[in-house]
Parts: C-alpha cells; structure tokens; sequence
C-alpha cells in the first residue's frame, strides 16, 4: 500500500524465467539487469555473480520467481577466457586502474606454461582491493578508491583447469575453469609473481556459469529485437534451467496443495530408500512446473523455496 492506504499496482508483468545476457563492454551488471528487466517488463530481476564492466560474455539475470533459484547458481562451477598483457602492472589488475609498475622483462612461452600448474586445484587467492567483497559493511572497491589500506583475506578458491591457448611475448591468452568465488583478475597476478613480471589483465569474458553458455545467450541487441516484435518468450529459459543437477520428483495435486501452504509433505518410499534421500535438495514438479524447492529430513520432504507460478 502506499501511504494513503491505496493498494499500489506491482509494475510490470509476471514474467518468470532466465535471460542468459552476453553482456557487452564497459556496461556494469545492475546497469545490465535494469535494460533487461525494462526491455522485458518484469516486476523483479536480478543477477547470478557481477560480471566487471570491463568484461564481456555470459551474466544470467533472472526474472521473477526465478531470483529464488540464484544462490543455485552463484555457487556453480564458471569458465573464462582472458588475456594477461605484460609489462604494465594497475591497481584494479586490469587495464582500468592507474600503472603500478613497469618493466621490460617479458617471460618465455615455457615459462609460462611450466606455472600453470601451481595454479590448479585448491588453490590460495587473495581477492584483488578493487573488488565487490565487504569489509566491516563496506565494498573493497569503495574503501581502496578513497585511498584506506584495504586487507584483503586469503581464501581458498578451487581451480579445474588453465591453459594457454596463444602467446607472442608480450600477451598471453588463457582459458580456465573454475569455482565459486574465483577472482581471474587474482589469477592473472598471481601468475605473473610468480613469472617474476609485471602484467594485467587486458580481456576477459565468462563464457560459462554452471549449465549457461554463449550458444544459449543474446545480445542486447538481439533480445530488444525479440522484445519489440512481441516475442519476448523466445529470449526466456525455465526457472528450472538452473536447477539442472538437483532431482526432480513429481508430487499429486494434495501434495502440490501442501507444498504451496509451506507444509511438509511425507517422501515416496522410493525416495527414502534411495540415495536421493541423501542430497540435500529435491525439486518437486506437477506436470513439469516447479513447486517448491524441498529438503528431505527423515521420512519427509520440508518446502524451503515455494515458486508462486
């Protein structure tokens, strides 16, 4: 209600579902879900893991119910292309911030290589200074650009793969795979200490966030050009796109009722008997729409994200 005591009218539609974006140069993530969001006519958005103006590639922003399902995918596994240009050390580790140091020394494409492999696994990362992570309530970012020390924590971050996929001494180009919480930028320095040169990130682009990739994104372009010939839907994927790993189990209409009312409805003796009865989420579906994101405890299935579709 507003403070007349009239009931205010949500603005926009009920539009639930992913838009996987790959988003463009120098356009920040809330910028991005906000064009998206209008462009779609959505009464809620919001994105799954900020991707750095100066990055491009994959930023799955979801609509309506489907912002439930983002922790879901914050936690997935991501991918990523970026090139580390030497001789030229910033601030922010990439080519936005102010040159921190210069040098001639340039490393050998063996070299390079023979690092790699300190940097797969479970690895040790410090986050760069420049960077969304909160300290005592307030952005890295925001404390390094008014000149505090910022101490930036070490943290465990896990690492699948890094590969060189070019070089031609003065720029390297990499692909990686990685976990939550994985700063490329992090990597890119790291790399080059222990090259014992000075260097940047100069490209990066997500090309990966858990089961999104490049072939299921759109432009912005491509998705305004959807939107204004009135077929938006084409530019939607399910809710459920990014619940891929999680089993899924059909429920009847008194257990739909149930689930809805945030009751606890008994497991199927299938389900207790099974290994499913181990994990910790089970998506429950009628007639293949989602009804609530389910924890099992004991002998029954507890609603814990109930999808109003």
């Amino acid at each position: 209600m507003d403070p007349n005591g009239r009931n205010r009218r949500k603005r926009g539609q009920a539009v639930h579902g992913w838009v996987v974006l790959d988003k463009p140069l120098e356009l920040g993530s809330t910028k991005a879900v906000a064009i998206v969001r209008r462009l779609m006519d959505a009464q809620k958005a919001g994105h799954a893991g900020t991707l750095d103006p100066l990055a491009t590639g994959i930023l799955p922003i979801a609509l309506g119910e489907a912002t439930k399902t983002v922790p879901f995918l914050m936690d997935a596994a991501k991918s990523y292309e970026f090139d580390i240009a030497f001789g030229v050390s910033t601030a922010t580790l990439d080519a936005e911030g102010d040159v921190t140091g210069k040098s001639d020394a340039r490393p050998t494409r063996t070299a390079v290589t023979g690092v790699l492999p300190r940097f797969m696994g479970t690895v040790e990362q410090v986050p760069p200074r420049y960077s969304a992570i909160k300290i005592d309530g307030k952005r890295a970012y925001d404390l390094a650009r008014a000149g505090e020390a910022v101490a930036m924590k070490t943290r465990l971050v896990r690492i699948d793969a890094v590969t060189m996929t070019a070089f031609d001494g003065d720029t390297a180009s990499f692909t990686v795979d990685c976990g939550k919480g994985t700063y490329v930028r992090s990597l890119a320095r790291d790399i080059c200490v222990a090259l014992g040169v000075d260097g940047h990130v100069s490209r990066l682009r997500r090309t990966r966030v858990g089961p999104f990739d490049l072939q299921r994104s759109l432009t912005l372009d491509a998705l305004s050009e959807l939107c204004d010939g009135a077929r938006a839907d084409e530019g939607l994927l399910p809710l459920s796109t990014a619940l891929d790993d999680i089993p899924v189990l059909a429920v009847t209409d008194p257990q739909t009722t149930a689930l809805r009312q945030g009751r606890a409805i008994a497991a199927p003796q299938s389900l207790q008997s099974s290994a499913l009865s181990n994990r910790e989420w089970i998506l429950a579906e009628a007639e293949g729409l989602p009804i609530a994101l389910c924890q099992p405890r004991g002998e029954e299935l507890f609603p814990k994200r109930v999808f109003n579709l």
